[in-house]
């Protein structure tokens, strides 16, 4: 089997073939470092890698499947973690400056459970600073870029971990949603992810009590994102957010035949590209064929919905960043210190506002759950931002029409806002200049199974997006 061939192997089909003995997780992980020594000058998805360490715990994995011992679920099975999740004695610098020589002294919750699975972590993924933005670069770690095309930008704030995804650097990787941060580079980047309702993966203190903060799975195919998100789900004692009890996700469900299916193009504001029409369209006829009945919804949702948003997140995401700012502002990226400003200018009243708006849009998809199994919708308004695109000094156009370059593209916010609603972002597509686009599947009020089901069916009938050569990128 050649290198390219295992290192785009599913996690489960990895596992599987470790169980037979005709693959060794010494061999998979050496294919994924052979790999990203190839891609990474071009995508530069890692922000630190453990290539020895790696290779140590990929040993002792294989020892284990060689002697027919016990093995837990991730066992010998390389992940790629955010530089922003803390894993005690390794680095973990959030993409700043400030934290260039951070060592964290804990282990975040979800990095806790893919370690206890037997999951070998072998590098650290890109983010913007302080995961900050829809796109990945940063003044210490440089401009993460799109592996389909590298003028593009993988998405963000998990950028690295859709780009290494994509390129085949890693079979897993965990993300973090407070805007999109999930959704958004799946989308862009031709992969998949959950972000799970509120409260189904534990997280820890403050960001756990933040209602738009979620942390969840990015993988190549559905079965693979149902592993992952298996592993890290679940209640904690550090969460009191966390619920109880776990939900397993099944692997296998019935069809979809007979559900009634709602879609919105713009969800009524948004500017939305041609070309991500045009596949989210496509994606709906799939549908179709599988049985559902598809409807399109008159979706009205408030005129200041991302003004609303902005101020929920200037409120907690951006007064988190304004310590930083404090500190030292000259040290940080001039969207990092936009975020700071617009929070200082935040009122209490403003935060007020966030919650009458959020309830209000409940108001309305409440009901429409009542009619339909699942609401579907563009995830990226376009397919990508420029990889060196700036929020902060940059205006941005669709259509002609100028947009929010902070959160204007991407049709991610509403559903963190609406946060109880699980929702999967699916590849629809690539646009013209080859970069993916995405659709959101969303699901009523911690509803996992739903969006898991159509999310199954449609790979079922389409095939797996990174089967062969010519559904991979041409790196």
């Amino acid at each position: 089997m050649s290198d390219e061939q295992i290192f785009y192997l599913p996690a489960t089909e990895l596992i599987r073939r470790y169980k037979a003995g005709s693959l060794s997780p010494v061999e998979v992980l050496e294919a994924c470092l052979a790999r990203a020594d190839a891609v990474e000058p071009t995508i530069n998805a890692f922000t630190h890698r453990f290539d020895q360490a790696a290779l140590t715990q990929a040993r002792a994995a294989e020892r284990k499947y060689a002697r027919g011992q016990r093995t837990r679920r991730l066992e010998g099975v390389p992940v790629a973690v955010k530089d922003e999740t803390l894993i005690k004695g390794m680095p973990c610098t959030s993409g700043s400056l400030l934290q260039r020589d951070y060592i964290a002294d804990t282990t975040s919750i979800d990095a806790q459970r893919i370690l206890r699975a037997g999951g070998i972590v072998h590098a650290r993924t890109a983010t913007p600073e302080f995961s900050c933005a829809g796109y990945t670069h940063s003044r210490l770690h440089g401009v993460t870029r799109n592996p389909w095309n590298p003028a593009f930008t993988p998405g963000g704030s998990s950028g690295g971990a859709a780009a290494a995804l994509a390129a085949g650097t890693t079979p897993l990787a965990p993300g973090s949603d407070i805007a999109g941060s999930i959704r958004i580079p799946a989308s862009a980047s031709g992969v998949l992810g959950y972000k799970p309702p509120y409260g189904r993966n534990a997280s820890e203190p403050p960001f756990n009590l933040d209602t738009y903060c979620h942390t969840g799975p990015l993988a190549r195919n559905v079965e693979d994102l149902i592993l992952l998100q298996n592993v890290v789900a679940g209640p904690h004692p550090q969460d009191i957010a966390s619920l109880k009890p776990k939900l397993v996700l099944p692997t296998t469900y019935p069809p979809i035949k007979g559900w009634k299916i709602g879609w919105s193009m713009d969800l009524g504001f948004y500017e939305v590209d041609d070309q991500v029409r045009r596949n989210t369209l496509a994606l709906l006829e799939q549908l179709r064929d599988l049985g559902a009945e598809v409807e399109e919804v008159d979706i009205r949702l408030p005129a200041d919905m991302l003004e609303a948003a902005r101020a929920h997140l200037n409120t907690i995401f951006g007064t988190y960043i304004d310590g930083p700012y404090r500190e030292d502002a000259s040290q940080l990226t001039d969207y990092a210190c936009d975020w700071a400003r617009q929070a200082q200018a935040t009122r209490g009243a403003d935060f007020y506002r966030s919650l009458l708006v959020a309830g209000d849009m409940y108001n309305h998809f409440g009901p429409l759950f009542e009619r339909f199994r699942l609401f579907v919708c563009p995830t990226n308004a376009i397919a990508a931002v420029p990889a060196d695109f700036d929020q902060s000094r940059d205006s941005l156009a669709i259509n002609g029409q100028p947009v929010d370059p902070v959160l204007g593209w991407f049709m991610t916010v509403p559903f963190n806002m609406m946060s109880r609603c699980p929702v999967i972002s699916i590849p629809s597509g690539r646009n013209d200049a080859g970069v993916p686009t995405g659709v959101q599947l969303v699901g009523a009020s911690y509803r996992d199974r739903d969006v898991f089901q159509a999310a199954l069916a449609l790979e079922a009938a389409t095939g797996q997006w990174y089967r062969d050569g010519a559904h991979r990128p041409q790196l």
